[in-house]
């Protein structure tokens, strides 16, 4: 793969997330389907920017394994998980499953990922505490990467 096109997925695939993080927020609250949240957002916002299946992965991946995500980072918080910002929510439980289920993302992509959104969507301080978290859910997840330092 080219320079160029490597710097290309990059965006769609940021972009992407920073969907996937709004969509995510608003199943939380709002409670609606994601296959409707899906067909919103594919409506209003321009899709041509953003890696459609990686949006589609989030958005549809993370729902079903919520109370899956909860259980692997409920012991690495400091509080209880209901407690926490519904914002930093939907990105724990996104950083946790790309941590879990995408290992063609290496960790240090979604954490660093995860991080800019927090800083972006989340309260001021809130993406050293995403930051703590997802480090720590890495280290179960995938240590050998995390020891090899990639």
């Amino acid at each position: 793969m080219s320079k160029q096109a490597q710097q290309e997925l990059i965006a769609r695939r940021r972009k992407a997330r920073h969907y996937a993080l709004q969509a995510l927020y608003q199943w939380h609250m709002a409670g609606a389907t994601t296959t409707d949240i899906e067909a919103e957002f594919r409506t209003d916002y321009d899709f041509s920017v953003v890696d459609l299946e990686y949006f589609q992965a989030l958005i549809h991946g993370v729902p079903p394994l919520v109370d899956e995500l909860d259980v692997l980072l409920e012991p690495l918080l400091d509080r209880e998980l209901r407690e926490l910002d519904p914002i930093e929510r939907s990105l724990l439980r996104m950083g946790g499953f790309e941590l879990r289920d995408r290992i063609d993302v290496p960790y240090r992509v979604v954490i660093n990922e995860s991080v800019a959104l927090a800083k972006k969507f989340g309260a001021a301080e809130s993406y050293k505490y995403i930051n703590g978290v997802l480090d720590k859910l890495a280290r179960q997840l995938r240590g050998p990467e995390v020891s090899a330092g990639r």
